[in-house]
């Protein structure tokens, strides 16, 4: 491993926050500063800071100064929620939004001193009756930093365009596609919008104005209107493994996407996804290595564009320094399973 990497686990008994450090032969399990018991569902390195980082857990949102020696908590008045999201505005890296359950957000603009919690909306075709409707995974358009948006689990998406002081259900266009008889599926409720309505991430590239792409359990959707209005990509065309769970913009290059493409939730595949056109045509980036469960997160490094980072939902992390033409293994520790969160420096 030529990078440091830091890897979030959620599963009750194992879970935690882990760190490997370039030339360190095992993960080490950091705790100075974080509650017992932990679960960690999102990472977001400092941009700037090689030593900065915060990470969203079921306690609040916590701050590392010292690239993860010691931690501080930020004190979102989260009500005990999970924090699941975490998202950093690129002109400004006081201003963070911290995504919860119930559709709750969470913002503060001078770089976690006080937090609020935005006036969200949850969408009317939301699937209620699973889980509290979370916000997995927010993005911000980078030409115009005050449209931000928020993919929701079994939930939708909806959008602020002014800094999240106003927010308004962008699903429909998502519900009508779920007419089409392929895109129809439900596994939690008896509604078969549930499948369409289930997104785990979303993204805006600054080469693509007003265009946001969403991933979900049936693939991948992408709006040219600020999600006016929806249309199905049709990943299928370029890969047998169509459940998206992450997807992400390179930060080096607003051209290049990558997403985690898997069987299913819980299934026995996983793979990595990348475009280099602004997603209109897509190759298999992971070679000569077996992802044997879901793919639930993706980083690449701000400081190296080869260096590509990812998870599976069963502890498997790999990790790239070429861009993909070669590949290592680098499991966390036995036991340690439901992976949300990968960042790497």
């Amino acid at each position: 491993m030529e990078s440091t990497v830091f890897a979030g686990a959620a599963t009750a008994g194992s879970s935690g926050l882990f760190r490997c450090k370039p030339g360190q032969p095992e993960w080490e399990r950091l705790k100075n500063g974080l509650p017992d018991r932990v679960r960690v569902y999102s990472i977001l390195l400092e941009k700037g800071d090689p030593n900065a980082l915060l990470i969203g857990t079921q306690f609040g949102v916590f701050r590392s100064a010292d690239g993860g020696e010691s931690w501080l908590d930020l004190g979102v008045p989260a009500e005990e929620r999970p924090l699941l999201s975490l998202l950093v505005d690129p002109k400004d890296a006081a201003t963070i939004y911290a995504g919860s359950d119930y559709t709750a957000i969470f913002k503060t603009e001078d770089a976690g001193a006080t937090w609020r919690r935005l006036p969200t909306v949850q969408p009317a075709g939301a699937i209620t009756d699973c889980f509290p409707v979370r916000v997995l995974k927010m993005a911000i358009d980078p030409n115009n930093t005050d449209e931000v948006y928020a993919a929701l689990e079994v939930g939708g998406v909806i959008r602020s365009l002014d800094g999240g002081e106003h927010w308004e259900d962008i699903s429909q266009g998502l519900l009508d596609l779920s007419e089409e008889p392929h895109l129809r599926n439900c596994i939690l409720s008896d509604d078969l919008t549930e499948g369409m309505m289930d997104l785990h991430a979303l993204s805006v590239s600054a080469e693509q104005p007003g265009t946001v792409w969403v991933a979900n359990r049936m693939g991948l959707f992408v709006s040219n209107d600020r999600g006016d209005s929806w249309r199905e990509f049709g990943i299928n065309r370029f890969s047998d493994l169509t459940y998206g769970r992450d997807l992400l913009v390179s930060p080096h290059d607003p051209n290049v996407f990558i997403a985690g493409l898997s069987e299913s939730s819980r299934g026995n595949a996983g793979s990595v996804y990348r475009s280099g056109d602004t997603g209109d045509t897509w190759q298999r980036l992971d070679h000569d290595i077996s992802i044997d469960s879901t793919v639930m997160t993706i980083a690449v490094s701000g400081n190296d564009p080869n260096r590509i980072y990812c998870a599976a939902r069963l502890g498997q992390v790999f990790g790239t320094e070429d861009g993909g033409a070669t590949w290592n293994a680098f499991p966390l520790p036995s036991g340690v399973e439901d992976v949300r969160a990968i960042a790497c420096f």
